[in-house]
Order: structure tokens, then C-alpha cells, then sequence
């Protein structure tokens, strides 16, 4: 895709993002920044999972992490914007420790480790009730009030959400896009060739757990003000898997995957509602199909009608070389 198109998608979907909400109910405005919240902790897992190649079922735990943190310290009297760095930055360091057996095991072995560390989560939010509320919960946390802007109401607090969104994807998008991107690209596709090649491995797996960690602690302090609400279920093993189909749904190693997986997910379910009791079978049929013959996820569509339908020039391998000769 040429770069001023890019561009021109990039702008009208941020123009589509902004007319979303307007004129609908709170409920809808809900959705719709759940949407926005999940597509930061999908980012993050994107990175870890889809750029990184480490697999991790883990990214609720971290949503939990920084949701109570943020809860703890804003019901404590700080700010929100004081509150939520403390949140990331402890799941920035937790996560550079949960890349450690990254180092050691890999695949499912991985899955597993990253699976108990989950549960290691819950259990620790379920029974120590003398900080988290135990199975009742934190209630009454406070949204951010930044002055003239109140965040207080719906629509207000999914614009704050959509900025925050915005900037946390610029910042992914940068991350990506420089020499650590291509290194988690390369860990991703050949650790040996990479480490032949003076890449750091060992390095570079702890910090795409850090950073993937830190993008689900963002989103964690951002569900903890919409919901104002926070219990152990909510960040359950359930929840990781969820957010893991949007990475594989949207297309994992995909920058914009996230989002579109995150779509899927969160508001496909919404649409198909009308059906009433059938709409829960209709997504789940829809969600198996789309993986079967879309394995690379809704960005290998575009792919596959660019290969299929939009011919492009390959240059001959013959003519190169003789070119080279020459």
C-alpha cells in the first residue's frame, strides 16, 4: 500500500473513530470505547505474540495489575495520571521477569508458564482481601478530571480514551518501526540467525514481554475508570484467551491487526444481537470460519485480493543477475 494512501486510511479512520459515537445511547459509547481499551491491550500482546514470536496467555493478568493499581492509588486521593504510570511501570518490571523462562522454554511449555502466572494473578486478587476487596471488589474509582475537561460522562471519557489510544499506538508504531521492531521480527523468524547476525535474543525477549506487559497495564487503568468497578473475574483466563483471538483474528505480526481483531470481538457480537438467543453461535461459526480460511487473519484478506485481483510487476531474477555481471 503506497504511503499517501496509508495516510488517507489512517486520517478517515481517525475521523470515523471521532463520528462514532455521536448521537448514540451510553451503552453504545460503552462499547465502543471497550473497543478502544482492548485494542491497547491487543497491541501489546501483538507485539509479545505476533512481532516477538513469544506466546503468552498472561495479558489479562496485566490488565489486572495496572487496573489495581490505578484503583488503589486514585481511591487513596492521587491522580489519575499520577496513578497510571505507577501501574505500567509495575507491569513493565513485572513482565521483564515473566520473559525469563522465555529464555528457557518455548511454545506450548511457554503457553503453560505463562498460563499458571495468570492464575498465580487471580488467586493472589481473589484472597488477599485486605488490599484488593477479595471476591467484592473495588467500587467507586474515580475517572480522570483533567480541569475544564471532565471525563465524568460517556462520551467525554471515550474521547479521553480514543487520545490515549491514538498516542499509545503512535508510540507502538514507532517501536516497530525501529531497529527493535526488526529485531522482535528477526527473534520471531530465526532466533539462531538472529543471534548470528548480533542481535541480542536474550534481551530482546525480556523486552517484548516488558512492553506488551505495559500496554495491558495501560489498558487495565483505562477499564478500571470506564467500569469504576474491578473484581477477579473480571481478568480471568477467559480474558486472556479473548484477547488473544483478536490478535489471531485480526492478524497477528500486523500493526493494524489488533484493531480490526479487537472489532471483531468486541462489536460483532453487539451487531449480531438480533438474532437473540442465535447470536452467540452465529459469532462463534463466523469466528471458525474466518480462521480456517483466513489463517493470517482479517489483514491476509487484503492480502490475498492484492495477489489475486491487483497484478504487480516482478522483476526477473535473471535480469538482475545479469545486470550484476554487467
Amino acid at each position: 500500500m503506497a504511503a499517501w494512501l496509508r495516510r488517507i486510511l489512517i486520517l478517515a479512520l481517525i475521523a470515523l473513530a471521532i463520528a462514532a459515537p455521536l448521537g448514540q445511547g451510553n451503552y453504545i459509547i460503552y462499547v465502543l470505547t471497550s473497543w478502544l481499551i482492548f485494542s491497547i491491550a491487543a497491541m501489546g500482546l501483538n507485539l509479545t505474540l505476533g512481532y516477538a514470536g513469544q506466546i503468552s496467555l498472561a495479558q489479562a493478568s496485566f490488565m489486572a495489575i495496572g487496573a489495581y493499581t490505578t484503583a488503589l492509588l486514585t481511591l487513596a486521593g492521587w491522580h489519575w495520571l499520577a496513578a497510571m504510570p505507577l501501574g505500567v511501570l509495575a507491569c513493565f518490571v513485572i513482565g521483564f521477569g515473566l520473559g525469563y523462562p522465555a529464555l528457557r522454554v518455548k511454545g506450548h511449555f511457554l503457553a503453560f508458564v505463562t498460563l499458571a502466572f495468570n492464575t498465580l494473578v487471580f488467586l493472589v486478587l481473589r484472597n488477599e482481601e485486605w488490599l484488593t476487596g477479595g471476591t467484592y471488589g473495588l467500587v467507586g474509582i474515580p475517572r480522570p478530571n483533567l480541569g475544564l475537561f471532565s471525563t465524568m460522562r460517556s462520551l467525554p471519557f471515550y474521547y479521553f480514551t480514543l487520545v490515549v489510544t491514538i498516542i499509545a499506538a503512535l508510540a507502538m508504531w514507532g517501536i516497530v518501526r525501529s531497529p527493535w521492531g526488526r529485531a522482535f521480527r528477526a527473534l520471531r523468524e530465526n532466533p539462531i540467525r538472529a543471534e548470528s547476525l548480533g542481535v541480542d535474543t536474550r534481551r530482546i525477549t525480556l523486552l517484548a514481554f516488558a512492553i506488551g506487559s505495559m500496554y495491558g497495564g495501560l489498558a487495565g487503568a483505562l477499564i478500571a475508570s470506564l467500569v469504576q468497578f474491578i473484581e477477579p473475574g473480571s481478568f480471568g483466563l477467559a480474558h486472556s484467551l479473548r484477547i488473544l483471538l483478536m490478535v489471531a483474528v485480526g492478524g497477528a505480526g500486523y500493526f493494524f491487526g489488533p484493531f480490526l481483531g479487537a472489532g471483531v470481538v468486541i462489536l460483532l457480537p453487539e451487531i449480531l444481537r438480533f438474532t437473540e438467543g442465535y447470536y452467540l453461535i452465529i459469532y462463534a461459526v463466523l469466528v471458525i470460519v474466518m480462521l480456517i480460511f483466513v489463517p493470517t487473519g482479517m489483514i491476509g484478506v487484503w492480502g490475498r485480493i492484492r495477489d489475486r485481483f491487483i497484478a504487480r510487476p516482478v522483476a526477473r531474477a535473471d535480469l538482475q543477475q545479469g545486470a550484476q555481471l554487467k
